[in-house]
């Protein structure tokens, strides 16, 4: 009876280990038991599952003629699938599809095989023609997102940015998609996504510019990494014309150079220049880009239409001379004004957090693909972060970027403050940071105010 006792308080307590695994760490509980569990799983229901979900072809003719040799019946062939191989965060499969089948159908009972087989989730994704690769996520990998590890950063303009729900890293990658625009509703992550591109970019020798008409509230804790910074309209106006500026002067650069001699390398772009001739590149992040388009009077109709006439086209020929155009807001319509649905077709990029209304994820997402723009409206506001990434090839998926406090995030930009490239066309833009002076008196310092440049 005593070994009994102890036999089951062993087991009760293998229990409570697991259950706390499980939640604190479900990495390494799929590992020992997860992966395990749903891999025999597998591998016994394969071909039943795959007959019910109607993923099965008739036998050949070969087997066939077998099976009525043998006094048999000749069941359907499901695909030729590889071993279940284990991942981060669940299992993929190779699948090899017989004729007549088509991707399409495996995505539609994705669902189906999630349920037969125990899984969080099933993704489908075609490899080469006749080849998919099956993807089966364990748990929820959007409940708890951790930061990146160093080694997915791939290299300059880069960043992993957000977790997708297959378990993969979406990563922002400038100088394939340029320019984006973000939109969520206040307290939808929108910040906290925002923060973790300009903590990413603080880290690598790139120019930040920032625009906040808000008087630079949100943007003002960077301030020691920002190249330069415009709080009103009349500021970004300004700022605006210099960055066109820029523009040019970068053009000259690169058409001067191709004409340097029979031996030049010709090239559309800075990224085709040599290394010491090549600008620095420039990464503009607009905050709350409705206050751009807002007009009481006249002059600020003048001013509204010079503003957005520079905002369109820095994403317009921005890329070739390695100008990126960051653009965020709680709300973006063609309500807002001429230009607004131009910029927005510059913007090949998209991140739509949580919205309050169906337009502007439609003015996100509906150009890309009408569900990603269903599913955007259907975001919890309990989970905070979540958002849905689409790109121009019409591929969307959910994300969840890892939580950065603003005063860690304002941590790291003071830290990286000297890698700030110079831009003498910005220097009279460079925000103003509080520092606290050091004093022998006990009593505590009062901020003073003075330029980076000192």
């Amino acid at each position: 009876m005593t070994d009994a006792l102890w036999i089951l308080i062993l087991l009760l307590l293998v229990v409570v280990v697991l259950v706390a695994v499980r939640h604190r760490l479900p990495v390494l509980f799929w590992w020992l038991v997860g992966y395990p569990v749903i891999t025999l799983r597998v591998l016994a229901t394969y071909r039943a599952t795959m007959g019910a979900c109607g993923l099965t072809v008739p036998a050949s003719a070969v087997r066939r003629a077998t099976a009525r040799m043998m006094g048999r019946q000749a069941a359907p062939v499901p695909p030729r699938r590889s071993l279940p191989l284990p991942t981060g965060s669940g299992l993929v499969m190779r699948l090899r599809m017989a004729a007549g089948q088509a991707p399409e159908d495996f995505t539609a009972s994705a669902d189906r095989l999630r349920h037969a087989w125990g899984g969080h989730a099933v993704h489908v994704r075609p490899t080469k023609p006749g080849r998919l690769e099956l993807r089966l996520v364990g748990w929820d990998v959007l409940a708890d997102v951790r930061p990146a590890r160093r080694w997915l950063q791939t290299g300059p303009l880069s960043l992993p940015l957000a977790l997708r729900e297959d378990g993969h890293w979406h990563v922002r990658d400038f100088r394939t998609v340029p320019h984006e625009l973000i939109l969520g509703a206040t307290q939808s992550g929108k910040s906290v996504y925002l923060r973790n591109l300009l903590c990413g970019l603080a880290r690598q020798p790139v120019a930040l510019v920032g625009i906040d008409c808000k008087w630079g509230v949100e943007l003002a804790p960077f301030a020691p990494r920002l190249s330069a910074l415009a709080d009103t309209p009349d500021r970004a106006n300004d700022l605006l014309d210099v960055l066109v500026e820029e523009m040019e002067a970068r053009f000259r650069l690169i058409g001067l150079a191709g004409g340097a001699g029979p031996d030049a390398v010709l090239t559309s772009d800075v990224w085709g220049l040599p290394e010491k001739l090549r600008p620095v590149p420039v990464v503009v992040v607009v905050d709350e880009v409705a206050e751009l388009f807002l007009a009481a009077s006249k002059d600020d109709e003048k001013r509204r239409d010079a503003i957005v006439t520079k905002l369109i086209r820095l994403p317009q020929l921005g890329r070739a001379a390695g100008i990126y155009l960051e653009v965020c807001g709680q709300r973006f319509g063609a309500e807002l004004g001429k230009g607004a649905t131009m910029l927005r077709a510059q913007l090949t990029g998209r991140v739509c957090h949580r919205v309050n209304d169906e337009t502007s994820a439609n003015m996100a997402l509906g150009d890309i693909a009408p569900e990603a723009a269903l599913a955007a409206t259907s975001i919890p506001a309990e989970r905070p972060g979540v958002a849905v990434v689409g790109d121009s090839s019409g591929g969307w998926s959910r994300v969840r970027s890892p939580h950065l406090t603003l005063d860690d995030a304002a941590a790291i930009c003071r830290d990286t403050s000297a890698l700030m490239p110079e831009l003498p066309r910005l220097d009279s833009f460079r925000p103003v940071v509080a520092v606290k002076e050091a004093r022998p008196s006990s009593s505590a310092a009062a901020p003073t105010a003075r330029p980076v440049t000192e």
